[in-house]
């Protein structure tokens, strides 16, 4: 939202009030308030008719210092509101007053108010002094539109070179300086400012992250309105942000996952390739069962099979019923499948269409949403008539989970929790709850009830969602894929920019549809997605109105599936540990180049390139010819399939064949190799391979079980007197073997 024109004017019709200066500052334990004037106050007459914002400084965990800027404090708080997991034991934090600075610490962040000068509030690093950022001049203010809506405004200081990452699942440039940028859920696929994950954090490249703790819209300006500025605002009486301290990118995601949810662990099965129905296609249990005699005829391992919409019937989504014109035996079609070693997912959404049988019984529940004058809220889109469950009413909830318990009985495994976007605002919610701040919120109900469903049915551990819409916290329920992109190299790397800016914003586990959903994509689109989506966290192959088995792109495609999905098998012992570790603090499985070399300049812009766990750089190719050009940072880097070494930093332009890319080792690095190469959660030490990188020595390689403990632990070092590699085994008698890269 803009409120002026240009650098001294204010648009027509706006009025904003600006904190000037402090008129008193109290302290209490661990958090201090400042009260500041709209002007400065010259006289006792400069007190009266004039507001006054009330600023409160306090600390949630540690190294996390909040902030809340308040107009009037006296408006009703209706929720919804983020869940946040509180420090045990608190946050340490610490008030100090000398003269006339007031300042709260906690751990290595602190903020500094000198009461002496013109407001405003200094953030900065304990340990090494530097300032991260400030609310400056026009930092804390409010302002009415011409239309009569209050907004509270804040504003950080960017520093020179500052770069901002974040902010959801964006589709836009990866470094979002220059961008607006409104927090709002939307159904607008991956070719535009729209975005199904909507997440008021973002990441600086200076050593720090900032939670905006407003679950509704909340509006952006990053270096667009004032240059060197990143603002916020709020239609509301109140803003409360959180500065997340680093000093290092990891550092914070640490800091913030602890505080909004750490990912949940999906299990090793999941991380298989998926294959589904495809959308708007024609399908019954012989189309299935071919694709999958086609899969094992190609010898592509698969995993998992997804059944997609029409599984239920037209006009009827949801009623969570099969065809029973195309499945009249679902229970006995799921045996079989299952018999074959395979998974079953479901697409489910929200909404309950008034053909459906459910619809009059949810209706007389009220379970349904409502408008004020008590009718139940319904149009025509997606669904004729079409209504929506009201997640915040624990009853309806329960009756949701019942009727998807019934399919988990059939022997279904997971959900695709599709859509969860296009949620009104003219409604009334059973809890009270504000339409405006529901509109976002309204998927991590969504989600969070189809999630605990699978983990009290099918136990911790084995639940996982395919998920397209969230909000901030949603990371606790993997896994999330990317939404509608269309079957082009354009959105194959538009969809990479997505899941690297989610990334950053706390979630650990994501997807995309291989070869993009819309339309059917060239067979050259097809392979180079196969190898990108397969050196994802998690792999589908799914489209609209085209099937995505590979043997319909050419026997290419079906060789570079093959190629690519037993890789994958045989690097789950390692990235079943980059999982783990995602799981435990909140570092994402796939991620930015800036996470892992934040020191290296070239790294801070990458957004066609990023780290697949600590230690495999993987550079998609977005090109039929093959033609790729990627960075690698300083070090010996040793290419996965081919051994070849290079030495960084360095830029590389080189031609790949469907069958490669640029897979690189990190330098100094020991990739665990799994010798399975048929399934995703085979027994992963026995058997294992020990890559070691050049430069390595003196490694702890630890591979864990399926539940996440610990299996095995491999001490990899070297002979002093010639380099050999030494190798210590413990917690497994199991065979393994050592190999140089």
């Amino acid at each position: 939202m803009k409120f002026t024109d240009g650098f001294w004017l204010m648009r027509e019709g706006v009025r904003a009030a600006y904190a000037t200066e402090v008129r008193e500052v109290t302290t209490d334990e661990g958090q201090f308030t400042a009260y500041a004037a709209v002007r400065h106050v010259r006289g006792r007459g400069d007190t009266l008719n004039q507001p006054l914002i009330t600023v409160d400084c306090f600390s949630p965990a540690e190294g996390v210092i909040g902030v809340r800027f308040t107009h009037h404090a006296g408006k009703r708080r209706r929720g919804p509101d983020f869940e946040l997991l509180l420090t045990e034991g608190g946050s340490g934090a610490r008030v100090t007053r000398d003269g006339t600075v007031t300042e709260l610490t906690t751990g290595p962040l602190s903020v500094r108010l000198d009461t002496a000068g013109e407001w405003g509030l200094q953030f900065h690093d304990t340990s090494s002094g530097r300032r991260l950022t400030a609310v400056e001049g026009k930092g804390t203010a409010f302002a009415t539109t011409p239309d009569g809506v209050h907004h509270m405004v804040a504003q950080l200081g960017l520093g020179i070179g500052e770069q901002i990452y974040g902010l959801g699942e964006r589709f836009t440039p990866f470094v979002k300086n220059g961008q607006t940028v409104d927090i709002w859920q939307a159904d607008g696929g991956t070719s535009s400012e729209l975005a199904y994950k909507n997440i008021p954090f973002h990441l600086s490249s200076h050593g720090y992250g900032v939670l905006v703790n407003h679950p509704g819209k909340v509006s952006y300006e990053i270096g667009s309105e004032s240059v060197g500025q990143l603002q916020f605002s709020v239609e509301d009486q109140s803003v409360e942000f959180y500065v997340v301290a680093g000093p290092a990118p990891k550092d914070v995601l640490r800091r913030y996952t602890a505080l909004t949810g750490r990912p949940a662990l999906p299990p090793a099965w999941s991380f298989g390739l998926w294959l589904t129905t495809s959308f708007c296609t024609e399908y019954d249990e012989a189309t299935v069962t071919s694709f999958v005699d086609g899969m094992a005829e190609c010898d592509i391992p698969l995993s998992v099979f997804h059944f997609d919409c029409f599984w239920m019937r037209e006009y009827q989504w949801s009623d969570f019923a099969w065809d029973p014109d195309v499945f009249p035996d679902p229970a006995g079609m799921l045996a079989r499948l299952k018999a074959r070693g395979l998974r079953i997912s479901m697409w489910i959404n929200p909404y309950i269409a008034q053909k459906s049988a459910l619809f009059a019984e949810a209706a007389e529940q009220g379970f349904l949403v409502r408008r004020a004058d008590g009718d139940i809220w319904q149009w025509d889109l997606w669904q004729p008539g079409m209504a929506l469950v009201d997640f915040t009413d624990p009853a309806a909830r329960a009756w949701y989970a019942g009727k998807l318990r019934v399919l988990l009985d059939q022997g279904v495994d997971s959900f695709k929790t599709d859509f969860g976007e296009r949620v009104p605002t003219d409604v009334v919610w059973s809890d009270g709850s504000d339409p405006e701040r529901m509109h976002n919120y309204y998927a991590q109900l969504y989600n969070r009830t189809v999630f605990e469903l699978l983990e009290k049915e099918r136990g911790s551990g084995e639940a996982v969602v395919f998920a397209r819409s969230a909000t901030a916290g949603g990371q606790q329920f993997p896994v999330h894929w990317g939404g509608d992109c269309f079957a082009s190299f354009t959105a194959m790397a538009e969809s990479l920019r997505g899941g690297l800016s989610l990334s950053l914003s706390g979630f650990g586990f994501w997807s995309h549809d291989i070869g993009g959903f819309e339309g059917t994509p060239d067979p050259a689109v097809f392979k180079r997605w196969l190898a990108f989506g397969l050196l994802s966290s998690h792999s589908r192959l799914h489209g609209n109105v085209s099937y995505r088995v590979p043997w319909a792109f050419g026997e290419e495609a079906v060789d570079v599936a093959r190629t690519f999905t037993r890789l994958k098998h045989r690097l789950m012992p390692y990235l079943y540990g980059a999982a783990v570790e995602a799981h435990r603090t909140g570092v994402p499985v796939m991620r930015p180049m800036l996470l892992d070399f934040p020191d290296d300049p070239a790294c801070r812009t990458l957004d066609r390139q990023y780290m697949l766990g600590p230690d495999l750089l993987v550079a998609p190719v977005f090109s039929a010819d093959g033609d790729v050009e990627y960075y690698l940072p300083e070090g010996t880097w040793t290419h996965l399939l081919t051994g070849e070494r290079v030495r960084g930093p360095v830029w590389r332009r080189e031609t790949h064949g469907f069958d490669s890319l640029p897979l690189y080792v990190r330098p100094g690095a020991v990739i665990p190799f799994g010798a399975d190469d048929r399934r995703p959660d085979g027994d992963w030490p026995d058997g294992l391979t020990l890559l070691v990188a050049p430069e390595a020595a003196d490694v702890t390689v630890t591979v864990p079980g399926h539940d996440g403990s610990l299996a095995a632990t491999y001490r990899v070092s070297r002979d002093a007197d010639d380099g050999t590699v030494l190798v210590q085994a413990e917690g497994t008698e199991l065979p393994y073997s050592v190999r140089e890269l």
